[in-house]
C-alpha cells in the first residue's frame, strides 16, 4: 500500500472529527455561524445529516485506507463525491446571497471559506487517490 493513501486515510479520519466538530459548535454556541439570521440558520440546519453521510464514508473509507481494505477505494469515491457535492451546495448558497464579501471583518466567514476550499481540493483529491487504487487493482487479501 503506499504512502499517500495511508495519509489520505488519517486525512479522512481526521475530517469526519472535524465535521462532528463543526456540528457541535454550530448547535451548542455557534461560533461557525456566519450570521444569526434566520435565512442563513434555516439553509444551514439543512446540513447535519448531509454531514454526516459524508462524514460516515469519510470514515470508514479512511479506516480502509489505513488498515489497507480493498473496500477503502469505492468508499473513497462515495467519500470524494459527497465532498464535491456538499460544497457546491455551500459555494451556491454562498456567493448567491453575497456572503464571501463579509470575510474581511467576519472570522466564522473566513472559516467558511477555508472549508469550501478545503473541501473542494480534499474531494478531488480523494477522488484521484481511491481511482488510482482501483485501477491499479490492488486488493489486499486481508481486506
Amino acid at each position: 500500500m503506499r504512502i499517500g493513501e495511508r495519509i489520505l486515510g488519517v486525512l479522512l479520519l481526521m475530517g469526519a472529527a472535524v465535521t462532528a466538530l463543526y456540528w457541535w459548535d454550530y448547535f451548542s454556541g455557534g461560533n461557525v455561524m456566519a450570521l444569526r439570521a434566520r435565512w442563513y440558520t434555516a439553509f444551514e440546519s439543512s446540513f447535519p445529516v448531509a454531514d454526516g453521510g459524508m462524514a460516515l464514508c469519510m470514515s470508514v473509507s479512511g479506516l480502509g485506507f489505513v488498515l489497507q481494505r480493498r473496500f477503502a477505494a469505492p468508499w473513497g469515491l462515495m467519500t470524494g463525491a459527497a465532498l464535491l457535492y456538499l460544497a457546491a451546495m455551500d459555494i451556491t448558497f454562498d456567493v448567491e446571497n453575497g456572503l464571501y464579501a463579509s470575510a474581511a471583518t467576519n472570522s466564522a466567514m473566513q472559516f467558511e471559506i477555508f472549508i469550501n476550499v478545503t473541501t473542494v481540493l480534499f474531494g478531488f483529491a480523494t477522488l484521484v487517490v481511491s481511482g488510482r487504487t482501483l485501477r491499479r487493482g490492488i486488493h489486499p487479501p486481508n481486506g
